[in-house]
C-alpha cells in the first residue's frame, strides 16, 4: 500500500512540475542573424 501512495504522490509532483514549467512559458530567445563562421585549420 505504501509503494501505491508514493507512486501517486509522485505522480502528482511530475504532473505539477509539468504545468508550472508550461505556465511559466517557453524562454524568449532569439537566433543569431548571422551563422557561426568556423575556420578548418591547414593540413602540415
Amino acid at each position: 500500500m505504501r509503494a501505491l501512495i508514493a507512486a501517486a504522490t509522485g505522480l502528482v509532483v511530475a504532473v505539477a512540475l509539468i504545468l508550472t514549467i508550461t505556465a511559466m512559458g517557453s524562454p524568449s530567445g532569439s537566433t543569431s542573424p548571422k551563422p557561426l563562421l568556423t575556420t578548418v585549420p591547414t593540413h602540415p
